[in-house]
């Protein structure tokens, strides 16, 4: 007798991966060592050129893949689960990007082993921005912890939060919070939110 599940059509995993809207990637010990189309789109690469990257090619600096790559870690043991807004890199040229442009990305993944975050991990990435080049922008001056700042204020935290978040004072957190209404020329949080995902 046939079941519901029995006359189901075979799912095509691969090609759910390969198709999926926002860009994904199956990783080792932060390395890349698989992704899908729209990861390909978003960061202007070819799938060869980034299989078998450290994630650290993604990020705007060497101290920046280190400093959120240990953050996430006492998340991922706990969880197993993380997700945050940062700023990422483009990599190569192609689909209309610019090789080294800054881009704001919402990023997040599953451990596969909480013991071990990092050992193998399943991460998705979403474009946050416009696809227009950023190299006169605000973004491309903002320090790395006006980054780490700018990133916790697009998810809606307060300045105690973020500064708990990020083990600085509130007040330190004001002091950046500013620096970045200065630079935007935001009049408020919520303009400087808008302003930091269009670039």
């Amino acid at each position: 007798m046939e079941t519901p599940e029995t006359t189901l059509p075979l799912v095509d995993y691969r090609l759910a991966f390969e198709l999926a809207p926002v860009g994904m990637v199956l990783s080792r010990h932060r390395i890349i060592m698989d992704c899908n189309a729209r990861v390909c789109e978003m960061f202007g690469a070819t799938r060869d050129a980034l299989v078998g990257q450290s994630f650290q090619v993604l990020y705007p600096s060497v101290a920046e893949f280190e400093r959120i790559g240990k953050r996430m870690e006492p998340i991922l043991n706990a969880s197993g689960r993380y997700a945050d807004n940062r700023m990422m890199k483009r990599l190569g040229n192609l689909h209309g990007m610019f090789a080294g442009e800054t881009f704001w990305c919402h990023v997040s993944g599953q451990a596969l082993n909480r013991e071990a975050p990092h050992e193998a991990g399943i991460w998705t990435f979403e474009d946050l921005g416009s696809r227009r080049s950023r190299s006169d922008s605000a973004g491309a001056d903002l320090t790395p912890r006006e980054r780490e700042v700018a990133a916790q204020v697009m998810q809606g935290r307060t300045s105690k939060e973020i500064g708990k978040a990020l083990q600085i004072s509130h007040r330190t957190v004001e002091i950046h919070r500013a620096r970045l209404m200065r630079k935007y020329a935001a009049a408020t949080t919520a303009e400087l939110v808008q302003k930091l995902i269009a670039g």
